[in-house]
């Protein structure tokens, strides 16, 4: 169970252009200095927020979540205008 809320890396989505067949791992507690991806700072964050692993499909321009409270991980669902 997660102690705390994840950090707010930025309130604004993180544009990504994505290569097809490539793993990624989306940071999803906000420590990494390497957003909007892990770099494996989430092993001494309090929030129990690991990573979003996947393996992109094709080549691909996203919007990745800054404030890791979107509903759509990774994606930016627009939560961040609420913060």
């Amino acid at each position: 169970m997660a102690d705390e809320e994840p950090v707010c890396a930025q309130k604004a989505p993180y544009k990504v252009d994505l290569l097809g067949t490539y793993r990624y791992a989306w940071c999803a507690c906000g420590l990494s200095k390497y957003q909007p991806f892990c770099d494996g700072s989430h092993t001494s964050s309090k929030s129990g927020a690991k990573p979003f692993i996947f393996t992109q499909d094709v080549d691909k321009t996203v919007y990745f979540c800054g404030c890791k409270r979107t509903k759509t991980t990774p994606h930016c669902d627009g939560t961040h205008k609420s913060l």
